[in-house]
């Protein structure tokens, strides 16, 4: 069966340029679901389960404000708080599912698509180890480039930085490959780059089953290296910032940076 759904397998790397260098590099592979057919592919693939233990799952409760209901309906919220106008077309969200029932998603991706299968917007979903969320809602802008995008941080993620940043986003769509790379900007200029790729895999329960072996507790040890590279950071004197409260609000409005443009990236 031909899906949209998808699997891609790749790396993450982080580098911290100040105070002092500090960089970290791990394999990881993702899902690309299409909302519509995730009941679908958990009714065709045995490894693959909606809201039951398997050896891979989705929980509605993991996404969005957690509450279960329908994520379809909470990410056109998003698009409509930002004033994005959409057909409601497909939406494919990148992501790691539950594996052997955990999981951890520092940043998930919604690509929001028109009815005519070109990308309208994204939104991307921030989860910080104190259980808090929220999404940057962001226009795609009608060029055959990657996108550019930015946002105002307004969200807590690490004890080591603070809010007073801007994130720049250079985004290649799911295609054959996908790629995600994030710059946070304070006012000395840039601070971290993130990036995120991977290529395109079947989704398939050959292909799920091989994963599960080439890495084993995906998701654990993302949480791990998480909280690794925290003590790292310590040793390393970097400052240690107080938790601010999360905003009012669960969506922040980003925007589209017109290609070739210089960056505005203001803190």
């Amino acid at each position: 069966m031909s899906w949209n759904s998808a699997l891609y397998v790749g790396r993450v790397r982080h580098h911290r340029f100040r105070p002092k260098p500090h960089a970290l590099a791990y394999r990881v592979f993702w899902m690309l679901l299409d909302l519509d057919e995730i009941g679908p592919l958990a009714a065709n693939l045995s490894s693959f389960s909606r809201n039951r233990f398997n050896l891979y799952a989705f929980r509605d409760t993991d996404y969005g404000d957690r509450s279960g209901r329908p994520l379809r309906a909470q990410i056109g919220e998003a698009l409509a708080s930002a004033d994005i106008a959409w057909d409601e077309g497909s939406i494919r969200l990148l992501t790691m599912p539950r594996i052997l029932g955990y999981a951890f998603n520092p940043f998930n991706a919604y690509f929001c698509y028109r009815r005519d299968g070109s990308l309208c917007a994204t939104v991307y979903e921030v989860h910080n180890t104190f259980g808090e969320t929220h999404s940057y809602v962001a226009p795609a802008p009608a060029t055959g480039e990657p996108l550019r995008q930015e946002a105002r941080k307004v969200f807590h993620v690490s004890p080591f930085m603070g809010l007073a940043m801007r994130y720049a986003f250079q985004v290649v769509p799911p295609g054959d490959h996908v790629s995600i790379a994030i710059d946070g900007h304070d006012a000395a200029g840039r601070l971290i780059s993130a990036t995120m790729s991977g290529k395109r895999a079947e989704m398939s329960d050959a292909t799920l089953l091989r994963l599960l072996a080439t890495h084993p507790l995906l998701t654990l040890k993302v949480t791990a290296a998480i909280h690794w590279h925290a003590l790292r950071l310590l040793a390393k004197r970097i400052p240690w910032r107080r938790h601010p409260a999360p905003p009012e609000r669960p969506f922040s409005p980003g925007s589209a940076v017109a290609p070739h443009a210089k960056g505005s990236i203001q803190p």
